[in-house]
């Protein structure tokens, strides 16, 4: 797998994990063919495309409102509305999308952040998107999918030395399911912090259990040296 790395740590990139089997639908194409087309591959959204440039995206959620619009539903709020018979009408526009260099993190994040679980994977060409893949949950997900090993050996590599330098065998790291457990005396609070912080976004860590200390606290330090008055 193909990764990006900042100061040794390892960074999954979208195109690493993204499916290039892309499922489209044209603009043109009716309700039900959106409908057979998500039923059929057994996928929640699909991009709207002309040619491989992006238009929009098609969720289940799109075709539940415009079902709702249907005099049949008994639930059209509006009489002069009519329900959106193809794709381009059906549609979001314009569709939350992600670059095939974004962090796999960074990707998760946004996923989270706007409550989806699928997101088109694209590229600018000639001022237009144009879909190269799509990033999926289970996507996001593989790169969890690491050996507790391989984490607590980049903790000890890529985490402790940079930010502790000689204080870092004073850190002991134990990972169990994900879940990494920091132990030790380190200098500063500050120092202490920040080991816990970088090793919370380490690809794999499910949680930490922070249970370092430290010998100062700079807040307290910063606060006898320059007091308010």
């Amino acid at each position: 797998m193909d990764t990006s790395s900042t100061s040794g740590l390892r960074r999954t990139l979208v195109r690493d994990v993204m499916s290039t089997a892309v499922v489209s639908v044209g603009p043109e194409a009716g309700f039900d063919e959106v409908v057979r087309t998500l039923t059929r591959h057994a996928i929640r959204a699909v991009p709207v495309v002309s040619g491989s440039h992006l238009l929009g995206v098609v969720s289940e959620a799109d075709l539940v409102r415009s079902a709702e619009q249907s005099p049949m539903s008994g639930r059209r709020t509006d009489p002069m509305a009519t329900r959106p018979t193809t794709a381009r009408a059906a549609m979001t526009y314009p569709p939350i999308t992600v670059r095939p260099d974004t962090t796999v993190a960074e990707a998760a994040r946004l996923m989270r952040r706007r409550h989806l679980g699928w997101l088109p994977v694209t590229e600018f060409e000639g001022g237009a998107e144009r879909v190269v893949g799509v990033l999926g949950r289970a996507d996001v997900l593989s790169v969890f999918l690491r050996d507790d090993a391989e984490i607590r050996a980049e903790v000890g590599a890529a985490v402790l030395p940079p930010l502790l330098g000689a204080e870092a065998k004073a850190v002991t790291v134990a990972v169990e399911d994900g879940v990494v457990t920091l132990r030790g005396r380190v200098p500063r609070r500050g120092q202490a912090h920040a080991v816990v912080s970088l090793t919370e976004r380490l690809e794999g860590v499910v949680g930490v259990r922070d249970e370092l200390t430290f010998d100062q606290d700079e807040r307290i330090t910063d606060a006898v040296a320059r007091p308010w008055y």
